[in-house]
């Protein structure tokens, strides 16, 4: 299940949510312009590392940054284009909506804000891992749980897989975003206790709460939950 684009238009022109693309892809396009040990390097030293944060310690792979920063810094970081791609386009279809609702500078701060409590999620759950969490979705997650409360009856274009037939349909945004929080808590339970790296579901999961649980603070006034 893909969404393509909502039907729910904005009043304001949505500049933070373009700004945060355009930044996502240019660090990942410097991130493709370095070879496979400065690639390397790189990611290790601005992705959250967990081990680093829970112990407040830098790993010898990792040049000394404070390890705060790499909460923020892990945020503009990818691990190749489709990990861009699909994170991008889900914040180009949802961010619009939310940062009208809030505007640009709430919207800033409440992204960041649910960026962090994806990554301390993450943490929590595996924290003595030394592999570098890094990608955009915990915070895109939290724009995802706000747009659930604020517009769950928003119509979505979505591409659907039906075996070998794909169609594409409108669904409204409850079951689109509601289908895609329910897999990751089910994938995050099974990843419990499972070692390597992968898909950091739980931070997926922190991101979405936090966005669910904020909304109500940082929305404009008058506009309603559940629209």
């Amino acid at each position: 299940m893909i969404p393509l684009k909502d039907d729910n238009p904005t009043k304001s022109f949505p500049f933070v949510t373009i700004i945060l693309i355009a930044v996502n892809a240019i660090v990942f396009f410097y991130q493709l312009s370095l070879n496979d040990v400065s690639g390397k390097i790189f990611v290790f030293t601005y992705g959250a590392i967990p081990y680093e944060l829970m112990n407040s310690i830098n790993l010898p792979l990792t040049p000394y940054i404070p390890n705060s920063a790499t909460v923020f810094t892990s945020m503009f970081l990818h691990g190749g284009l489709f990990h861009l791609g699909g994170n991008m386009l889900y914040l180009w279809i949802f961010g619009n909506n939310i940062e009208d609702s809030m505007g640009h500078i709430k919207f800033i701060v409440f992204y960041l804000i649910c960026g962090t409590a994806a990554v301390f999620a993450h943490t929590v759950v595996n924290p003595s891992s030394k592999l570098p969490m890094i990608g955009a979705s915990g915070a895109i997650a939290g724009v995802l749980g706000a747009y659930l409360l604020l517009f769950p009856r928003a119509r979505v274009l979505t591409l659907i897989f039906l075996g070998f037939f794909i169609r594409v349909i409108e669904i409204p945004a409850l079951i689109v975003i509601g289908f895609w929080i329910i897999i990751q808590f089910l994938s995050g339970a099974m990843s419990v206790g499972v070692a390597g790296g992968g898909i950091a579901y739980f931070a997926h999961i922190g991101g979405f709460l936090s966005g669910f649980a904020l909304i109500g603070l940082f929305k404009k006034r008058g506009v309603k939950i559940f629209k």
